[in-house]
């Protein structure tokens, strides 16, 4: 199982320093987010720039508020500027996201989009020699006769799709390289819903798990508790809890958002889901509980709690993650 970071930090300078340590210590790979408020590809060449040898990703990119060609052409970039180590992770969204933060449209079901995007961007990443770019799908027309990316490392760069339930997860093992699994899975929905639909293709999955490192036990499972509700407010992701017959702790939290209750969508989160998703509490109950996805996911994305945290506590998390973890010991 390879280890991953993602890099929620306060700004650019504290997930370069937190890539660095990660690099440092041995992970195989460190990824930014995006959110309505900072860009994806843009941090991520920032820490690319600033690493020599770890993998760098997106965990993840939005696939529909760009064009397919744009997010080639980014990821392209950063593979150069990084020397070969980049991996495009792409998602949806919700319909939420997409059309009040974005004003685009969104497809339901988004599958058959996602899907022909990531066609799009494999042609434009092996269309660098000069002779065009010419696709012609449902979604997506492009015509450039003279279409060329000269100083690119390799002609073909990992591409995973982030997915919750069945449409999507079948997309990325279709034509994805990589499943982004959501940080609301649970360890039984992975071995039931997840690897099952993946079986039989060349598609890892690279599984977000929330993570709260603090001596303060109680501290600890609060911040996850509070991850986890965030995520829950969304129906959307209630299909997770069913593998469980947990879909009324969903729709408890959902109800509680619609109050603006925060506390009462935290209380909400019981121990038993707290447990199935996240790994919380000091190093070695850490490491101990980080050995329970090993045969589940091939790559862990180790996430830290952020949700109603102090501004300093996030960045204090990816430190005691990376020293936790970090297959390197100092």
């Amino acid at each position: 199982m390879r280890y991953g970071l993602i890099l929620i930090a306060p700004s650019i300078k504290d997930q370069i320093a937190a890539a660095r340590h990660a690099e440092a210590r041995g992970f195989h790979s460190v990824w930014t987010t995006e959110f309505h408020n900072h860009n994806g590809f843009v941090r991520l060449a920032a820490v690319a720039a600033a690493t020599q040898r770890v993998q760098v990703g997106t965990a993840i990119a939005y696939a529909f508020m760009r064009t397919p060609l744009l997010a080639a052409s980014a990821a392209m970039d950063i593979d150069e500027l990084s020397g070969g180590r980049m991996i495009l992770g792409l998602g949806s969204g919700t319909r939420s996201m997409n059309e009040r933060w974005y004003s685009m449209p969104f497809d339901k079901p988004p599958a058959p989009r996602m899907r022909e995007a990531v066609a799009l961007i494999r042609e434009a990443i092996r269309a660098q020699k000069g002779n065009g770019l010419f696709f012609d799908g449902r979604y997506y027309s492009v015509k450039i006769p003279g279409y060329a990316r000269p100083g690119a490392p390799r002609d073909r760069i990992p591409v995973y799709v982030a997915g919750v339930n069945r449409g999507m997860i079948r997309t990325a093992a279709a034509v994805a390289d990589g499943l982004v699994g959501h940080p609301i899975y649970t360890r039984r929905y992975i071995s039931e819903r997840v690897r099952p639909e993946l079986e039989g293709s060349s598609c890892e999955l690279a599984a977000y798990v929330i993570c709260s490192i603090s001596d303060d036990i109680d501290q600890a499972r609060r911040e996850a508790r509070a991850q986890i509700a965030f995520y829950y407010t969304t129906r959307l992701y209630h299909s997770v809890l069913d593998v469980h017959g947990w879909r009324e702790i969903g729709e408890e939290i959902a109800q509680a958002f619609r109050r603006q209750d925060f506390e009462g969508m935290v209380a909400a989160v019981p121990d038993e889901l707290v447990d199935a998703i996240a790994i919380t509490g000091r190093p070695e109950e850490a490491r101990d509980q980080l050995r329970q996805w090993e045969g589940l996911t091939d790559h862990v994305l180790l996430y830290p709690a952020s949700v109603g945290a102090h501004p300093g506590r996030p960045g204090e998390n990816l430190t005691a993650m990376v020293d936790t973890f970090g297959p390197v010991s100092t």
